[in-house]
Order: C-alpha cells, then sequence, then structure tokens
C-alpha cells in the first residue's frame, strides 16, 4: 500500500536497467527534477524493450529499489505529452504498469501461421475427422 501524499513520477525515456541505486537517483535529479533522497515519491524506470522495470524510493534510511521482470507481457508505460520527460500518475495507475499486458510470443505466432498454412493445405477437417 502506498502512502496517501507520495508522488509517483514514470521516466518517459528507456533507462539502462543496469543501472543501480546511484546512477538512478542522478537520472531522476537531472530528467525529472526531484532528488529521491528528499522522500515523499516514487521513481518508475522502464527498459527499452519494456520488459523490465524499476521502482527507486527512498524510505528513511536508504534507497531501495523494487526490480521486476515480465516473461510474455510488456508493461504499459505511459508516454509523456508535449516532450516531457516524466509523466506523473497514481497509485492505482502503478498497480496497473506493474501488472503488465500480454503478448504473443513470436514462436507462438510461427505456430499459428503453419497451422493455418496445413489446414488449408489439407481442408480443414484433419482435426473433426476420427
Amino acid at each position: 500500500m502506498i502512502p496517501a501524499g507520495v508522488r509517483i513520477f514514470v521516466c518517459a525515456a528507456p533507462v539502462d536497467m543496469r543501472f543501480g541505486f546511484d546512477r538512478l537517483a542522478q537520472v531522476a535529479r537531472e530528467r525529472i527534477g526531484h532528488d529521491p533522497v528528499a522522500g515523499g515519491a516514487l521513481f518508475v524506470f522502464a527498459g527499452r524493450s519494456a520488459t523490465r522495470v524499476k521502482v527507486l524510493w527512498f524510505e528513511g534510511h536508504g534507497l531501495c529499489i523494487l526490480y521486476k521482470r515480465l516473461h510474455r507481457a510488456v508493461f504499459e508505460v505511459p508516454v509523456g505529452t508535449d516532450g516531457s520527460a516524466f509523466v506523473r500518475i497514481d497509485a492505482s495507475a502503478l498497480g496497473y504498469l506493474l501488472t503488465g499486458v500480454a503478448r504473443e510470443s513470436r514462436r507462438r505466432k510461427k505456430n499459428d501461421g503453419l497451422t493455418q498454412m496445413l489446414d488449408r493445405s489439407i481442408g480443414g477437417d484433419h482435426l473433426s475427422k476420427a
């Protein structure tokens, strides 16, 4: 549960997911204009492929990172308007973002195409006959 009054910033540009605490804090200062050590805010960073996300925050004694990687889904990262470097969201939008959305794997698409081709070549009724 995220306490009331906590601001949540999503960095609009992809960030290198190899970045750790200090580099992400620097990115927050430079791109978003807020210092994570000041507290009261969560900073969300996504990788280029949108399959990995890091959330950075200061909990009173030090910085914390939540790092999440999706397997067969992607994060729907909001896009900044008017070239904005960040988007501000609420706790429910963060929950939705962290859930991710399913994506079809490339392997499945290829198999589906192969199945359709086979169905056409043999009349498609090979499954109904016993």
